[in-house]
């Protein structure tokens, strides 16, 4: 059996974790309505998978890790880098941190 084309040299995996803040959230309801719709739109606008990571149980904070898989490191380093700005122009929520990794 031949696995060659198995090798994963040219795939390249983009990991972006942010923390979130959102002032105008005061119940987990809000915040959950807050989250859904920025997954949404950035489902929407861009192609990755995201996920909240943590702090499910606060209503003001949250963690969203977001994936990317691609064969062009410069492509998904840009598409991220869109997505840090987009998560620093939105108003409902307020980009505390993020850490950008490739795997």
């Amino acid at each position: 059996m031949n696995l060659e084309f198995c090798k994963s040299d040219d795939t390249v995996v983009g990991v972006l974790n942010v923390r979130l803040v959102i002032r105008s959230a005061n119940t987990l309801k809000e915040k959950r309505r807050i989250i859904k719709s920025l997954k949404d739109r950035v489902k929407n606008n861009f192609n990755v998978s995201i996920s909240e990571t943590g702090t499910l149980d606060h209503c003001q904070y949250s963690r969203l890790g977001i994936a990317m898989v691609g064969n062009d490191t410069q492509y998904v380093n840009s598409t991220l880098s869109s997505l840090v700005n987009m998560f620093r122009c939105t108003t409902s929520v307020e980009l505390v941190d993020y850490h950008l990794e490739f795997i």
